[in-house]
């Protein structure tokens, strides 16, 4: 699982200081005697690049009592504190990430992307925080976290690059847990899908091509879909019956979704090696692919042990 970090973002309020401020911080004194206004004003002034937390409260501050003014210095400070919130929601998003806060992560994202509809960076972190809830039981933010996770993908294969990659490596690492996150949130409702978007995420030289659930869900993804349909579709029309060419064409394809099946399965076992944390799931992983081998290995299951050894040298096999 990623870790989200602090990130630094590129803030326009330094930049306004800069511009309004020297001008206007001698002559406000100047233009008022009204003593609260003069001390709300300076200690938003003197906060206002060291402590920008609480400069933004004496904004608000200055805002709510005097707003009605209408002057420079309320229109300054209403710009001041749309920027600052813009960059606050950027700078809290990883932080709602991590601590699996996801209702307000989706919420500050989406607001986020109001103000920004192509906020890279905003796309990708929900795109993946989507699958980090769905693992955690929670399935609430699956149809926009493919939202964001698919239009990511599209705007980093057409050139564009967030303000920084991490907490991804780079851009194929951001890529492979994009892709690994959309089959992941397709599996259920279009495993079909997902088998292109988990073999796409084992393409990358990512973590993701040596994690043992990249493979296991590429092999439910092909049980789930193409297998069990093909599988049904023959026993409707060919079940207990005599073998014609037209059956055999059609149990040929079905081994052949076996064998990536099959292929899948070892690949997760084989990822998974001897980490005693992956004992219980590579024993499930061994009983469940055995008699799906034997199927099309003239039921033994002589070999097994080396096609799972040597798995991993091989290329990963496309889709039939």
């Amino acid at each position: 699982m990623k870790v989200f970090g602090g990130r630094f973002i590129a803030s326009t309020l330094l930049l306004l200081s800069l511009i309004v401020l020297s001008s206007v911080s001698v002559a406000f004194a100047q233009e008022t005697d009204d003593p609260v206004k003069i001390e709300i004003y300076k200690r938003f002034y003197d906060n206002r690049n060291n402590n920008q937390a609480a400069a933004y409260t004496a904004a608000r501050d200055y805002l709510q009592k005097y707003s009605k003014d209408k002057d420079q210095y309320v229109d300054y400070l209403q710009k001041w504190v749309m920027f600052y919130e813009r960059d606050e929601r950027k700078r809290t998003l990883p932080g709602l990430i991590n601590e699996k806060k996801f209702a307000e992560a989706y919420s500050v994202g989406a607001k986020i992307l109001a103000d920004e509809p192509d906020n890279l960076r905003a796309q990708i972190d929900l795109g993946y925080a989507g699958y980090l809830a769905a693992s955690a039981k929670n399935e609430t933010f699956n149809a926009d976290a493919l939202n964001y996770a698919r239009k990511a993908i599209a705007a980093i294969d057409g050139g564009k690059v967030p303000g920084e990659w991490a907490p991804f490596k780079g851009k194929e690492d951001t890529l492979a847990y994009l892709h690994y996150a959309v089959g992941y949130l397709t599996l259920k409702l279009n495993p079909d899908q997902a088998i292109d978007s988990f073999l796409k995420a084992a393409q990358f030289e990512s973590d993701i091509k040596k994690t043992p659930s990249t493979y296991f869900f590429l092999g439910s993804a092909y049980e789930a879909g193409p297998y069990k349909a093909q599988s049904a579709a023959y026993q409707t029309q060919f079940g207990n019956k005599t073998e014609t060419p037209e059956s055999k064409v059609a149990l040929d394809k079905i081994k052949v979704l076996l064998d990536r099946i099959v292929d899948a399965y070892a690949r997760a076992i084989a990822s998974a090696g001897a980490d005693p944390k992956t004992e219980t799931s590579r024993k499930e992983w061994l009983a469940h692919v055995t008699p799906l081998y034997k199927f099309t290995h003239g039921d033994s299951e002589a070999g097994l042990t080396e096609y799972i050894a040597s798995v991993l040298s091989k290329p990963l096999p496309p889709k039939p």
